[in-house]
């Protein structure tokens, strides 16, 4: 028997603690289970009923300190109104167009007067024989890129630190950066002009040598470390920055106090540096673990071609496909919604609010020497904490 049929996932670590304190203050004053569910249940006694008259006034005070409030910060609020209509525009309104998901749209009938279909597109992209392959080549190329591309800038920004010529370094730095603000039309190109099977300059090379060439754009088993790898080399200079920071906030008494106790540099860089990028690390994981299932559409679907399509065909592009080279705009909605939403956000808040629960909840479990603690008694435990809380909330 746990709390979580009486509260919201939110609140119940706080409301945990609130109900387990108040019944041990009960029971530390003898008071008997009964005595407890009754005094508990009663609560505070009602408050003498106002006139209508007091309430005008106490809602004119209300609305007077607010309003008071209000011209204190109104430069700080006026900052907020940019990102208020930027989150209007284009996160709210676009979702009257999600219905689109569940019907069977059609443009003549516009979007209130197409046929409701419910979960049928859903059902049917479910159902249908490529899904498995643009779930498995979605998440393997992001989980590839993730493994790769993460370890990159600390290594990077490792290196840069024990660079010690100014120039030297600020050069290195520059020319890590570069790639970084080409487009990514350009860098398609580029691989274009490098890899390209005909005259492409790798394969050049390798017929000179007297190796056969190889369709490193064509090949479906090539694409995914052609993708990951380019990306490693456009961000990885401009993603070390942070770690570069990072590493310049450490105390350099401590590089000096491990030099004169005989530590050698990659000693130092062992125990000094990556403890302290270790939190800055961890946070830009996190943060890239959050965008697993939005590895985005341009590159993709650049690199794509009829004989990669194996492994370049991720839900993106497919999106793109269902939707504006064949025309079933609810199809695609319906598809994109799964991707941006399901995999994307809600998935990993469920998780998380799963594990918050499990913590929360974990203290009120009823184990057989404490089986006085009846559901009558944690019903009204939660009812008198919940007053607390909206109180102290208050």
């Amino acid at each position: 028997m746990y709390l979580g049929k009486y509260c919201g996932g939110c609140q119940f670590l706080h409301m945990a603690k609130l109900c387990l304190g108040l019944y041990y203050e009960h029971k530390s004053k003898g008071r008997t289970v009964k005595k407890m569910v009754k005094m508990l249940q009663g609560g505070r006694p009602a408050a003498p009923a106002r006139t209508r008259a007091e309430k005008r006034a106490r809602g004119r005070q209300r609305r007077r300190r607010v309003l008071t409030k209000l011209n204190q910060s109104k430069s700080l609020y006026l900052f907020l109104i940019p990102a208020i209509v930027y989150f209007i525009i284009f996160c709210y309104l676009p979702m009257y167009g999600v219905q689109i998901a569940f019907k069977y749209y059609s443009p003549r009938l516009g979007i209130w007067g197409s046929t409701w279909t419910g979960m049928e597109n859903l059902n049917r992209f479910f159902d249908s024989y490529y899904f498995w392959r643009l779930l498995r080549n979605t998440v393997g190329l992001s989980l590839y890129n993730l493994i790769v591309a993460f370890p990159f800038p600390i290594l990077l920004a490792l290196v840069f630190n024990e660079v010690k010529s100014p120039k030297l370094k600020k050069a290195v730095q520059t020319i890590s950066y570069a790639p970084h603000f080409i487009s990514v039309v350009v860098l398609v190109g580029i691989l274009n002009l490098f890899f390209n099977q005909g005259n492409g300059l790798i394969n050049v090379f390798l017929d000179k040598m007297g190796f056969e060439k190889f369709g490193f754009l064509t090949s479906s088993a090539a694409f995914p470390s052609m993708y990951v790898w380019s990306g490693v080399w456009q961000n990885a200079g401009w993603n070390s920055i942070i770690y570069i920071a990072a590493l310049a906030a450490i105390d350099p008494q401590l590089h000096e106090a491990a030099q004169i106790d005989g530590a050698s540099r990659l000693q130092r860089i062992l125990h000094i540096n990556l403890p302290g990028i270790l939190p800055t690390a961890i946070i830009m994981f996190i943060l890239d673990v959050g965008q697993v299932m939005n590895m985005g559409f341009e590159k993709v679907f650049l690199m794509q071609n009829a004989q990669n399509t194996e492994t370049s065909q991720v839900i993106s592009t497919f999106v793109y496909e269902a939707g504006l080279i064949n025309s079933d705009y609810g199809f695609s909605t319906a598809i994109g919604l799964f991707n941006k939403q399901y995999w994307g956000t809600s998935h990993v808040k469920q998780i998380g609010n799963f594990y918050q629960s499990l913590l929360g909840l974990a203290p009120m479990y009823v184990t057989a020497e404490n089986a006085f603690l009846t559901q009558e008694m944690i019903c009204a435990l939660y009812e008198h904490g919940r007053r607390h809380f909206v109180r102290e909330v208050r």
